[in-house]
């Protein structure tokens, strides 16, 4: 028999899990188009032939990337342009995959935070803890002058977010070692293990070219210990759910 808590936790993450449904987080779909918008109109997606042929599309995506992108070592100087990029690079990505697998999270697990946050608190959420992600990488690489770009850090900090809020909803998740086979898993479960995923990889990355594992770790803390602190009196979605369904990989 369920009591009246667990009973009233269903219903209310079934609330919720509705109301995202029925196009109830315009804030992340916003996020998602915006995104979608830049990157079409950038010289990464091919689209747009006023960059020119091989040479100058190249020479285009490279000003592209040091325009909008972070570049750690000049982060750190102080320039007015540089302190913006935070800002700027979340709304780059580097290449079809990586908007692809970025949009598909923000997707899975955006709406039903925004929908918990608010429209206005989970827009602020997204774009202090992205900043604060990429600053992070950026102070622990202070000598890169690579480019640090995409939304993965405002994305891991939903994921962070989500866990606190909806740690026993459940989602679909394919797992390689399982042959791909799509399984539902706790919410708990799937995000803890990402998050361990990102962590071991982060300790083996460089600060070359490649993914930003220490921006995911570094944004996945900050949306949790921000729930946390925001939400911990309040009421915390505990009983199984099935609103959501996502992807256990980036």
């Amino acid at each position: 028999m369920i009591d009246g808590r667990a009973a009233r936790w269903r219903r209310r993450v079934r609330d919720i899990g509705a109301a995202a449904a029925a196009g109830g987080a315009p804030v992340t779909y916003g996020l998602i188009a915006l995104c979608g918008a830049v990157f079409l109109v950038s010289p990464l997606s091919g689209f747009n032939p006023s960059y020119g042929p091989a040479d100058a599309l190249l020479a285009a995506q490279a000003g592209y990337f040091e325009r909008w992108g972070v570049i750690p070592a000049e982060l750190l100087d102080g320039s007015a342009h540089a302190v913006l990029t935070p800002l700027t690079a979340l709304f780059v990505h580097g290449s079809w995959l990586h908007l692809l697998g970025n949009l598909l999270f923000l997707y899975v697990f955006g709406a039903m935070t925004e929908e918990r946050m608010g429209r206005a608190e989970f827009l602020f959420f997204y774009l202090f803890c992205g900043y604060f992600a990429l600053v992070s990488y950026a102070v622990a690489h202070a000598g890169s002058d690579q480019t640090l770009v995409g939304a993965s850090g405002a994305i891991s900090a939903v994921l962070g977010a989500f866990l606190y809020l909806f740690p026993r909803a459940r989602v679909t998740s394919l797992f390689p070692f399982l042959f791909f086979l799509p399984l539902r898993f706790p919410a708990w479960i799937v995000l803890v293990f990402w998050f361990v995923l990102q962590w071991l990889a982060a300790r083996d990355a460089g600060s070359g070219p490649g993914v930003a594992y220490l921006a995911h770790v570094a944004g996945f803390a900050a949306g949790f210990l921000y729930a946390w602190g925001r939400y911990r009196g309040g009421v915390r979605v505990k009983a199984p759910a099935t609103a959501t369904e996502g992807e256990s990989q980036p």
